[in-house]
């Protein structure tokens, strides 16, 4: 099916606000827009319910049914059951709190691996139990990409295996569903960050096999807000880190300060916008998982062939070196290019052509040293989702020309 650009945009209302108007968005790896379900929920509950939830009074009672709606639509929606979906502060902090608990969790002289492609908020946290007596291996990248032939002997021994669906700087989708199956066979717990392939389609975390998955709502459409999904018996398993009345409820066991009431409820509106989307494109007959799949498909597919021009552009240009897969079908729309001059000057030129983009090492730094890329020169990144028109595309092309 083909994804109506005019009516996904209609949902949207940063694309009818004045300011943003002939501005083509590049920078949507560190945030999207937020869709109108999202903003309407938001806005009501601060209007109407902005009080402690799950109370006796009418305005409490609403909010804590508004809530819990936000997390039952939201698991549904990833194939998960809703007890395993925790709503936090942000990916980053979510991601802190999980390696505390397995700092308690785990013995001296036991191992994790992590990657060199990940995002600092996947790497540091689990770097730093080496000062607990933990051994920390690390799945190295070849020219940016994760080979399976070198998991495999990483494996053995191992407790947990943390790395990215897809990289924020080199793009490339790693396999996740496979790489997930050989640390199951091997006795190994798996933590998949997906913060940057999530804006990309809500993936099917139960057919990914992943025992946690973290992305941000700010990045799918939604509030500031991280979210994770933790396999019930691993949840369980692990030391409790919220209030010890919490340690039954295993949505509250990692989030210690617990949701922020109006974040939560405002979550439902990116499974609101991916139903209707859904709702648009074809006919009932799915259940909410089954739609999101279909929504993912037609989203991947428009970002395919938006990236196919900008990638011919890109890979003809002897100055310019894209970081990560060449092919469309192999990497996510976020491009990030390593240029002769410091980058964050160009994003600034660029912008002068109506172009957002960003310039820097987006704390990426270690794919970007693993590259023999230095932090502070950067890179340019253009990242953009499905909601992006071929003459937005068309637009950056041409500012590129003029720039680079």
């Amino acid at each position: 099916m083909h994804l109506d650009t005019e009516f996904v945009r209609a949902q949207f209302p940063a694309f009818a606000e004045p300011s943003l108007r002939n501005r083509p968005f590049f920078e949507n790896a560190g945030g999207s827009y937020a869709c109108r379900y999202v903003i309407w929920r938001l806005s009501r509950f601060y209007k109407e319910r902005n009080v402690q939830p799950y109370g006796s009074f009418l305005a409490s009672e609403t909010g804590g049914i508004e809530m819990d709606e936000a997390r039952e639509r939201l698991a549904r929606a990833l194939g998960v059951l809703p007890e395993e979906l925790s709503f936090g502060p942000s990916t980053s902090a979510n991601t802190y709190v999980l390696s505390q608990a397995f700092r308690s969790w785990l013995k001296p002289g036991q191992a994790i691996i992590v990657t060199d492609q990940d995002h600092e908020a996947n790497s540091g946290p689990w770097r730093r139990l080496a000062e607990a007596g933990i051994e920390v291996r690390e799945w190295k990248m070849r020219d940016g990409h994760l080979d399976t032939d070198d998991l495999e002997p990483l494996l053995d021994g191992a407790k947990l295996l943390c790395f990215p669906h897809c990289s924020n700087v080199v793009g490339e989708i790693n396999d996740a569903a496979r790489i997930c199956r050989l640390a199951r066979r091997a006795g190994v717990f798996t933590c998949v960050d997906g913060v940057s392939y999530a804006p990309h389609g809500l993936p099917n975390v139960r057919k990914l096999g992943a025992d946690i998955y973290l992305f941000s709502a700010y990045k799918t459409y939604g509030p500031h807000q991280g979210l994770m999904v933790i396999r019930r018996e691993l949840g369980m398993a692990l030391p409790n880190q919220g209030h010890g009345f919490n340690a039954d409820a295993l949505p509250l066991r990692f989030t210690p300060p617990g949701p922020y009431p109006a974040h939560a409820s405002a979550c439902a509106g990116s499974a609101y916008y991916s139903y209707t989307l859904s709702m648009h494109h074809m006919r009932p007959g799915r259940d909410l998982a089954g739609r999101a799949e279909v929504v993912h498909d037609m989203m991947r597919a428009q970002e395919v062939a938006l990236m196919e021009p900008l990638l011919d552009f890109l890979t003809s240009n002897n100055a310019i070196r894209l970081l990560g897969p060449t092919e469309a079908e192999a990497r996510a729309p976020t491009l990030a290019l390593e240029l002769a001059e410091p980058a964050a000057p160009v994003a600034r030129r660029l912008a002068k052509h109506g172009i957002m983009c960003g310039g820097g090492d987006f704390y990426a730094v270690r794919p970007l040293r693993a590259l023999g890329i230095d932090p502070a020169h950067g890179v340019l990144r253009l990242s953009f989702t499905h909601y992006t028109t071929e003459d937005e595309v068309d637009r950056l092309i041409t500012a590129l020309r003029h720039e680079l």
